[in-house]
């Protein structure tokens, strides 16, 4: 086990009812905040009305931006900054999902940092102060309400990039599972697979004796597979599964199941260039990439693969020998995400495979991605190529 240091400060706030205690919370940090959503279904469905009239009850004052959209933008992120900086706002509430949040974050690194804010996501500046951010989840998937990553897109590339500061972990966090009912099975599943990938990105790892840490990984993996599959085949809503799916999510990147091991993150970045060049959604490209990743390092360490299959997908390896057995868990993984409405191919997301050149180059901008295995330029081509199918 490696040496770590965890520290988690968001306070979490779950369950029924549960932003209707947002200005109690808010207040505790600033009396003048910038209240940033979509502006979509957040405001249809009640729910930012909802949180403005908390925030009145306890004197909170509010500039608004919307327009958040799906891997998020540059351009709102400056907007935001320079209403932050030119109203004198103290905090960031973030209501929505992992863009509404991302985008938080990055408008409270800009707040309070000189110069332009991308020079925090290509790597050139580093910095330990930001602006405090809350959130009021209604999307889990992403983690990133109690996570220190923001990722970010800019148009002119168009790069997506991240960046990863304890001081952009939000404050508190209210998860209310009623909040997701509303949304459509696709974005569910997008979810699923997103926080699924953030607990293998660590799991797939060389450190050893994590005993601990590998028991979690498996049985969080394990239950959200078992809750998954009762949200899609239910046709009520069921608010104990989507609790257990809301709550594993923002377990899966905390970082808890970090702790004393090295994961890997390769497959976050070649889908970083998916979801930059085609639009794809995150959770759609990481189905199809993760799949092809572990294809490509079976042979790595084929213990680890086959484990996987065993602990995580029920495959019964007295049946099979060791790299079968392995192999049989990408085959049930890839039948899970295609049950759920997941494409595992380019083919099945209209992916043009004639830019696969292109994104393995670019995917290596900073250097080899990976710490299983360290992909280069023909590394990550390869991979993609595997995706293609």
């Amino acid at each position: 086990m490696e040496n770590f240091e965890y520290c988690n400060k968001t306070k979490i706030i779950f369950g029924r009812g549960t932003e209707e205690k947002v200005g109690s919370e808010t207040v505790n940090y600033a009396k003048r905040i910038l209240l940033h959503h979509s502006g979509g279904s957040t405001v249809s469905s009640g729910l930012i009305g909802r949180i403005k009239e908390s925030l009145k009850k306890t004197g909170v004052e509010w500039e608004e931006l919307t327009g958040v959209q799906p891997n998020p933008r540059l351009s709102l992120v400056r907007k935001g900054i320079e209403i932050v900086r030119n109203s004198k706002l103290d905090f960031i509430l973030a209501v929505g999902g992992g863009s509404a949040i991302d985008s938080a974050k990055a408008v409270a690194v800009g707040a309070v940092n000189d110069g332009d804010v991308w020079e925090f996501y290509e790597r050139k500046r580093t910095t330990d102060k930001a602006l405090p951010v809350g959130t009021v989840l209604t999307i889990p998937a992403s983690g990133s309400e109690s996570s220190i990553s923001s990722v970010i897109t800019n148009d002119d590339g168009p790069w997506k990039r991240s960046i990863k500061f304890q001081c952009i972990r939000p404050v508190f966090s209210i998860l209310n599972p009623e909040l997701t009912y509303s949304l459509p099975p696709y974005q569910i599943a997008c979810g699923v697979v997103d926080m699924l990938t953030h607990i293998m990105e660590r799991y797939f790892t060389k450190t050893e004796n994590v005993e601990l840490t590998d028991e979690l990984c498996e049985g969080a993996m394990r239950a959200i597979i078992r809750n998954a599959r009762k949200i899609f085949n239910s046709k009520e809503n069921n608010y104990d599964a989507m609790a257990e799916i809301m709550w594993a999510g923002t377990l899966a990147h905390n970082g808890l199941f970090e702790t004393g091991r090295i994961g890997d993150w390769a497959s976050h970045a070649l889908d970083h260039e998916l979801t930059a060049i085609f639009g794809i959604a995150h959770g759609a490209g990481l189905a199809i990439i993760f799949p092809a990743w572990i294809k490509y390092n079976i042979k790595e360490n084929t213990k680890r693969f086959a484990r996987f299959a065993v602990k995580v997908w029920g495959v019964d390896g007295a049946f099979y020998d060791i790299e079968q057995a392995a192999m049989e868990g990408v085959i049930r993984m890839e039948n899970f995400f295609r049950s759920i409405g997941m494409p595992v191919r380019f083919k099945d997301a209209n992916l043009d495979p004639e830019r696969i050149g292109e994104m393995a180059k670019r995917v290596v901008f900073f250097g080899t991605i990976g710490n299983y295995q360290k992909l280069d330029e023909k590394a990550a081509e390869a991979v993609y190529r595997l995706a293609v199918g």
